[in-house]
């Protein structure tokens, strides 16, 4: 990549940068836990923006923490496209990630969907679409995508949504949920989700850091039981915390794991939206999908 990126967002979507951010700091990492080579692309020439990031007040095991999450999606993903290897994978604000081709098994459909400013920067930045793999210009929450995806039929699908959920409202996630159970029965559902606390304490310190992305997180909740009360056939098939499995990157934040399985304070949910009969290897524990 030569020049200068300038990435000309605001709101939500320029919440991108943090991950971006900290994919490509891990990926120049000896011990680095996954590789985004574009991610360090764009870092790496940036002309704005980055130095925003720069000043959220984040420690190591935040960073650790955050490239766990996608790794762990990446994990669900993955477990997925094993057990239904033609499937459609919808990758709910895809920012400026590359899971697809982490992810991808060489048969999935795959479409990456995000708001038109940040599809119109892979386009023009990461590039790829065609065959298989798709971009979706819009937000989650417009119907015309619907449609889109709905033509692959009875194909098995797979919806993934990382660090996207706790930026709307509860009304507008209940809404998409019950959305997708009706118009793609026996479905699966993966996202994060944090609890209310953790929303307002997110929001506290990104305030008090001066980096622009001040007071957008909004829902949040606690149990999963919250979300199979929205409808019939939402039916939470299990769920991943981040001190469940060991990992040697939070050896020194161990003090941490009672509070997390405590309060879970941050989840990875993966959810059944049908009624459909129960397929092989769909209560697999979270802890065997690495």
């Amino acid at each position: 990549m030569s020049g200068s990126v300038n990435l000309n967002l605001s709101g939500v979507p320029e919440t991108l940068l943090i991950p971006l951010y900290i994919r490509a700091m891990e990926s120049q990492r000896p011990d680095a836990m996954m590789k985004d080579e574009k991610a360090v692309a764009l870092v790496t020439h940036m002309n704005s923006g980055i130095d925003r990031v720069r000043q959220i007040p984040m420690t190591e095991a935040h960073k650790v923490m955050r490239i766990m999450l996608t790794r762990q999606i990446d994990c669900y993903a993955r477990d997925f496209l094993i057990r239904h290897p033609e499937a459609v994978v919808v990758h709910i604000g895809c920012g400026l990630d590359s899971r697809f081709e982490r992810s991808d098994n060489g048969q999935a459909e795959w479409y990456d969907l995000d708001f038109p400013a940040v599809i119109d920067l892979r386009r023009k930045f990461i590039r790829g679409e065609g065959g298989r793999y798709h971009l979706l210009s819009c937000s989650v929450l417009e119907d015309a995508w619907l449609n889109t995806v709905s033509a692959h039929g009875r194909r098995p699908f797979l919806f993934l949504a990382e660090g996207v959920f706790m930026y709307f409202k509860e009304e507008q996630v209940r809404q998409l949920v019950l959305t997708l159970r009706d118009r793609f029965p026996d479905a699966e559902l993966v996202f994060d989700s944090w609890t209310p606390f953790c929303i307002w304490l997110g929001n506290r310190l990104l305030s008090r850091s001066h980096s622009r992305f001040t007071g957008l997180m909004q829902w949040g909740f606690r149990r999963s039981r919250e979300i199979e009360s929205w409808g019939d056939g939402i039916r939470l098939l299990d769920e991943w915390g981040y001190f469940d499995c060991p990992e040697q990157r939070l050896d020194s934040f161990r003090w941490m794991a009672p509070l997390f399985r405590l309060l879970k304070p941050m989840r990875i949910f993966r959810f059944r939206l049908g009624k459909a009969q129960d397929r092989p290897g769909d209560h697999v524990h979270a802890e065997r999908i690495q």
